[in-house]
């Protein structure tokens, strides 16, 4: 039961994320586009009913994302999100009633089982509870950087590839830095309860975290096609949260000739990545 526990509840939160990411989307292009980062968007969507829907999926996906993360290590929660794509279309083909055509369905065995041999050969280690402050204070002081640099540099191009791409690298940082900040969080409140956790740096860090998510992913699903966002917040998150479990958490990954499986693994989600992105089904 070691790793049964924390891979069920990581894809009930990629369903619940997935649910919520094609109804923000659906209710992000019924309002009018901007041409900069406006923190008035989220305004705007609040009149919207399909984006609420969307936001009690968040919800439920952020519980189901809290138990993995207390259950097990972040280098094996957070790449199992990958999936969130070849559900994506999924869902949208279901809601859209469009037939997902062969070389999409291939896209999706390939993202599945390269995430399955890149997993199982990378067998990741260890559940290290707490992590001292001088570790977090590069490592924040890192991701916020590259955020501000890459929004700024998002809210400098014309609506198009770049400036999706832009938003939803950022987005992926976040996403990650949110998850390392809960895993913390978790334990603070298995151990000493609701007042230590309320009490907790951590905790108000992840929820900032989570709300910068949050705006920046709006923008990014506005900012252009789902072919430029959703390659970078999908591997972008898996490869920063297995670089947090190693920095922060000390978590290991096989070493070695299983560098091959793992390599030929992540060559096959890349590959199913960018093929479901370009997928018109639900783009709309």
């Amino acid at each position: 039961m070691g790793v049964v526990l924390p891979v069920l509840f990581s894809l009930f939160a990629a369903f619940s994320n997935v649910l919520a990411t094609v109804l923000q989307r659906r209710a992000a292009l019924t309002v009018p586009q901007s041409d900069s980062f406006r923190p008035g968007l989220i305004l705007d969507l609040l009149h919207r009913p399909l984006w609420l829907a969307g936001i009690v999926a968040v919800i439920a996906a952020g519980v189901g994302q809290a138990a993995a993360l207390a259950t097990g290590p972040l280098a094996l929660v957070q790449p199992l999100f990958v999936l969130e794509l070849p559900l994506a279309l999924l869902i949208a083909s279901l809601l859209t009633r469009e037939r997902l055509p062969g070389r999409l369905w291939a896209a999706v065995a390939g993202v599945v089982a390269g995430l399955g041999v890149a997993l199982v050969a990378a067998s990741p280690t260890g559940n290290r509870t707490h992590v001292e402050l001088d570790r977090w204070v590069p490592v924040l002081a890192a991701c916020a950087v590259a955020v501000v640099a890459l929004a700024a540099i998002g809210s400098r191009r014309p609506p198009g590839r770049a400036r999706a791409g832009c938003f939803g690298a950022a987005t992926a940082i976040c996403y990650a830095l949110t998850a390392a900040l809960m895993k913390t969080s978790m334990y603070i409140l298995g151990d000493g309860g609701i007042t230590a956790f309320l009490t907790a740096w951590q905790t108000y860090a992840f929820g900032a975290a989570g709300i910068a998510a949050l705006l920046l992913l709006e923008h990014a699903m506005q900012g252009g096609p789902l072919v430029a966002s959703q390659p970078a917040l999908t591997l972008g998150d898996a490869t920063v949260s297995l670089s947090l479990g190693v920095l922060l958490y000390e978590e290991h990954v096989r070493a070695g000739w299983w560098l091959l499986p793992q390599l030929a693994g992540v060559a096959l989600i890349v590959l199913g990545v960018f093929t479901l992105a370009r997928g018109d089904v639900g783009a709309s």
